[in-house]
């Protein structure tokens, strides 16, 4: 009865993250800055709106396996959605470029602290080791996804109809995409201001992870220096500055409550055991197996895990000094374990409910079943990927 009470408690990092964001987000509604910055972007897409697809989900997923770009993800739901249903597609579009971005690039992490180098210092080995195998796995996961989405993107584009979120339509509209009814917001020179130092906050947020190990306390800062700053710059009164901030930072409430009963579920895991008992027995499972067997198996074993421990680092420390030693009675390069570790983690984060997908959900208010239909045949696709490329790095 306690874990979601301390998995709130355990959250409360990230959770407070979302709050502040939420908060910045509702200021910045206020200004009407993102509406006029939409409207211009989708000017100048028009007619090759697919680029917008395409580079969302490259630089997203850049930042998955360069740092560990993950939870910060939560924070562009918002801001784009709006522009992907003004560009004419559903919102499913902009929550598949955003979040299968993001996934496909932890899941084939090159440089990511958070997983690659964790994991590869706790199985005693180089990260550098398997680098190239990773760099090929990115690329041709990051292009299957793309293609993947640009090809439901044109269906829906064509006949609307075909969304899986048609029934949604409306309501998407009315909470994300007035500006598809063709209202007209002039881009002052104060709203470039206010939308340049809103965009600021995610590159010195972007710079601060990757270069001077900030972690979330300053991620939060940074948003909320970033909210005061817009709130003068538009010379926004303090009660109306107020009002604005706690009515956005109140409609991502609700996220925050999914984050922190999705990581309940991980304390009742640990407190309980259960996670070291299945850890111990998946471990003597894969003991002796061929070394092809062994490394899809262990794929599919992270697969499980990771529903009982959604966090990379959590579970590089937990399972590579167990796991990796078996790497050497079945003659393979510990860096397949890494992989297998990466690979299963990284695909399966794409439907875990104990991870980041139920708030992702939240906000663009899609249930998980419309996630599923959409997701899983691209699923499939990655784990046949995966499968392959574990099996030719063995042998």
């Amino acid at each position: 009865m306690q874990s979601p009470i301390k998995g709130i408690i355990a959250a409360s990092d990230i959770i407070f993250l979302v709050l502040i964001i939420g908060g910045l987000i509702g200021i910045m509604s206020l200004t009407g800055a993102f509406d006029a910055g939409i409207f211009w972007l989708v000017n100048k897409l028009k007619g090759r709106e697919y680029i917008l697809i395409i580079l969302t989900t490259t630089l997203v997923a850049l930042g998955g396996t360069t740092f560990g770009f993950a939870e910060e993800t939560l924070a562009f739901f918002p801001i784009l959605i709006p522009v992907f249903i003004a560009a004419k597609y559903d919102a499913m579009v902009g929550l598949a470029c955003i979040f299968l971005g993001t996934s496909v690039g932890t899941m084939c992490a090159t440089t990511n602290p958070f997983s690659t180098i964790i994991a590869s210092d706790a199985a005693g080995i180089n990260w550098t080791t398997g680098l190239y195998g990773r760099i090929l796995m990115f690329s041709t996961c990051v292009a299957i996804s793309i293609l993947y989405i640009l090809r439901y993107a044109k269906k829906i584009k064509n006949d609307p109809t075909k969304s899986l979120i048609f029934d949604q339509k409306e309501e998407m509209e009315a909470h994300f995409g007035h500006l598809s009814k063709g209202e007209i917001v002039p881009l002052t020179n104060k709203l470039k201001l206010i939308l340049f130092v809103f965009a600021s906050c995610f590159i010195i947020m972007i710079i601060g992870v990757a270069l001077l190990d900030w972690w979330f306390i300053e991620m939060t800062s940074v948003f909320l220096v970033g909210a005061i700053a817009i709130g003068f710059i538009a010379k926004i009164n303090e009660s109306d500055f107020v009002n604005a901030f706690s009515k956005g930072a109140g409609e991502l409430l609700g996220v925050a409550f999914i984050i922190g009963i999705a990581r309940g579920v991980s304390i009742l895991m640990d407190d309980g055991l259960i996670s070291d008992t299945v850890l111990f027995n998946a471990s003597a499972l894969t003991e002796g197996m061929n070394k092809g067997v062994f490394a899809n198996a262990l794929f599919f074993i992270y697969n499980g895990l990771s529903f009982f421990i959604p966090s990379s680092s959590g579970m590089a420390v937990l399972t590579m000094p167990i796991i990796s030693p078996l790497a050497d009675t079945v003659g393979i390069g510990r860096e397949v374990i890494v992989n297998a570790y990466q690979y299963g983690m990284g695909l399966f984060a794409i439907i875990n409910p104990t991870g980041l997908i139920l708030a992702s959900l939240a906000i663009v208010k899609i249930g998980f079943d419309k996630w599923i239909k959409f997701v899983m045949p691209l699923v499939i696709i990655l784990i046949l990927v995966s499968m392959i490329m574990l099996t030719i790095s063995v042998y």
